[in-house]
């Protein structure tokens, strides 16, 4: 009987060691292999399901019916294109620092797109001007921004979707003055001064009332689009002027607050006529207290706005301005 020597033996010991370690190690490395071709991670990149891209749509408030129109035509286009829509809003209208600062946030969050009816048509312009920098796409609706403004800033390629403000408050502002037939003293109130669709506005009515020889405008205020200001602005103008008889106002929420006054005071002989359609508006005009306004479809320019932001994500070249029709409602057609 032959005894193993001791040294032999400790290494065909470390042989075997060694050759079953590289098996192993062999082993593992081809299971590791073929299990990543059988059960891929799941992941965005490797499973083809992608992200739904973010669009933020940024308004002046939710205190104006017109806007919650706005975001109803907005989650229409949501609920079609299957992305995810965010909603931001300022406490007011004229809440144009609060509207920066919802911006600012946006672009820290990185959305993929901005979709805004900016309270302010210069003061917005610079901090909209980052976010397209940092990558984000810029749809502007309702308000236009400055142009001049902007392309100083060299803020460019933002899409502009609203209504043509200056022809529709034109039109509605022609209800009153085709109804008068001697000399009248009306008055105009404005929107937010500086503010596009506030100029536009104006300037129609000023258009209507430079056509009529009867219409003589002895005042402009501006009431900040809101039905309380309005109300006491009207107080005031006819604390100056009591022989107003025809008003034109740049919204509804103003012509709700001039009507309140002149119901309080018991003046049934003064003309108003509105723009924006609310349901509060429609209301009025079937009472016979409104003699118009204009539906310039709050909820389609919310619509249009996500899908010209979605079609830009995508690459799409768009059109620089898009003009939604209008109507002017009146008590022959309201509805």
């Amino acid at each position: 009987m032959h005894l193993i020597k001791p040294a032999i033996y400790g290494k065909t010991l470390l042989l075997l060691l060694i050759m079953s370690a590289l098996f192993i190690l062999t082993g593992c490395s081809v299971d590791t292999e073929s299990s990543n071709q059988s059960e891929p991670k799941q992941t965005e990149s490797n499973t083809g399901k992608k992200q739904p891209k973010t669009i933020a749509l940024v308004m002046k408030t939710l205190t104006n019916p017109f806007f919650v129109e706005m975001e109803r035509g907005a989650r229409r286009a949501e609920k079609e294109l299957g992305i995810h829509l965010l909603v931001k809003t300022a406490a007011q209208e004229t809440s144009i620092q609060q509207q920066i600062g919802i911006v600012e946030e946006l672009i820290r969050n990185k959305v993929d797109a901005i979709v805004i009816a900016p309270g302010d048509s210069v003061e917005l312009i610079p901090v909209l001007k980052q976010a397209q920098d940092a990558g984000i796409i810029v749809i502007n609706i309702d308000n236009r921004l400055d142009p001049e403004f902007s392309k100083t800033v060299r803020l460019q390629n933002v899409p502009f979707i609203s209504v043509n403000n200056e022809q529709a408050a034109y039109l509605s502002a022609k209800t009153l003055t085709s109804q008068l037939s001697q000399p009248t003293s009306v008055a105009i109130l404005e929107g937010i001064r500086g503010a596009a669709n506030a100029e536009d506005r104006k300037n129609g009515a000023l258009r209507a009332f430079s056509e009529q020889p009867f219409a003589k405008v002895v005042a402009m205020e501006t009431a900040h689009w809101k039905i309380d200001e309005a109300y006491e602005v009207t107080k005031q103008l006819f604390a100056e002027y009591p022989e107003i008889k025809a008003i034109f106002c740049a919204n509804d929420m103003m012509a709700l607050g001039a009507i309140q006054y002149l119901q309080s005071t018991e003046r049934n002989d003064v003309l108003v006529a509105a723009y924006d359609a609310l349901e509060q508006a429609k209301e009025a005009i079937r009472k016979g207290t409104l003699v118009s306004t204009v539906d310039q479809q709050a909820a389609e320019q919310g619509y249009q706005g996500i899908q010209f932001a979605h079609r830009a994500l995508s690459g799409e070249e768009l059109p620089s301005v898009i003009l939604i029709d209008t109507r002017i409602i009146t008590r022959e057609n309201v509805n």
